[in-house]
Formats: C-alpha cells, structure tokens, sequence
C-alpha cells in the first residue's frame, strides 16, 4: 500500500502528540506537501538550460562580473531544517557571458534541493566552470543555519562561510584579492 504524501504528513503530526483532525491543522498537510514541492523545486531544474551564453557584449571585456548578495533560502539535508543567507557569484569572462539573473538562478536551482552549505557552494562554481568556461569563478556563501541555532548546540547568530575559487580567481592573486573585497564588503 503506497503512503500518500499529506498521509505521512498526518502521520508525522501524529508521533509528535497532535491531532491532525483538529481545526488548526486540517489542511496542513497538503499546505506543507505544496511548500516542499516548492523548496524542493531544484531537483526538476537542469543548470544548463538557464545558462545561455552570449558572446555579443563580451567582445574585449575581461574583467570580473559580480553579483553580490544573491538571496539563498535552502534546507539542510541533515535535518531538513531552513538555512538562509546570501550569495555573491563572481567570473572572468573568456568570450562569453551569461544574462545576470542567470547567476541568481543558478543559486536557486541548487539551493532548491536537500543540501548542506559546502556542496552548494561547490555545485554553484562547477556549474558556471563547466558552462561558460570563464578564465575564473568565485562563489561565497555565508548562511545561518536553523539547526544550529534553534536545537543541538543553540548559536543564534552563527554563520556559517563557504567559499570555491576556480581557474584566476583561485590562482592569481590580483584577481583572488579583488574578488574577495568586494564580496566581503558586504559580509
């Protein structure tokens, strides 16, 4: 017999001592089915479909681009407790470059999935390497964690930073430098 999603959802409710029936919570369970299916909504998105490329624009330009202070709102996979922060999304062009909400929604398709801090990070910059095949690539993150601060070792105001360099931005200093004071200006 297959368990149906706000079937589980009651059940849940149930082990922690509440009754679904009650007034309250009586569409909750498809409430909270719906906003999973939101939060979870990465996993049916493919990076390389939003990360068109164009090379009319880019002639000649071979300084960073960055975007700071991309929203991230995610859900820990350990716990599948929220962790929100921001972004900041930085590359060299090589040629090409990509429409600039292009980079917050490459944010959003992987933090759109159960995640932890570190691979997000990773998945960002390996996504914008492989596809735009820049001269470098910088992705910070700086996020709260619910987990952390509402249960086990309750740090409220902790942040969590994570950082992944590529090509220049991870091998030359000038260009390592400069990304990371003006990203850190608004850290």
């Amino acid at each position: 017999m297959k368990l149906e999603p706000e079937d589980a959802v009651r059940a849940l409710l149930k082990a922690i001592g509440e009754n679904s029936a009650r007034e309250g919570l009586e569409e909750t369970p498809a409430r909270y089915v719906k906003a999973l299916r939101e939060w979870t909504s990465g996993y049916g998105q493919d990076p390389a479909k939003i990360l068109k490329v164009f090379e009319d624009g880019s002639e000649n330009y071979d300084q960073m681009v960055l975007v700071k202070d991309i929203p991230v709102y995610s859900l820990c996979e350990h716990h599948m407790a929220p962790f929100w922060g921001v972004a900041h999304v930085a590359y060299i062009p090589n040629g090409k470059i990509v429409g600039l909400s292009k980079l917050a929604r490459l944010v959003n398709i992987f933090a759109r999935r159960l995640q932890v801090q570190e691979r997000l990070t990773q998945q960002v910059a390996q996504a914008l390497q492989n596809h735009l095949e820049p001269r470098g690539v910088g992705v910070i993150l700086r996020c709260r964690h619910m987990c952390m601060e509402s249960r086990g070792v309750r740090t409220p105001g902790s942040e969590t930073v994570t950082s992944a360099l590529f090509g220049e931005l991870f091998d030359a200093g000038k260009a390592r430098a400069e990304f990371l004071g003006l990203a850190g200006n608004s850290m």
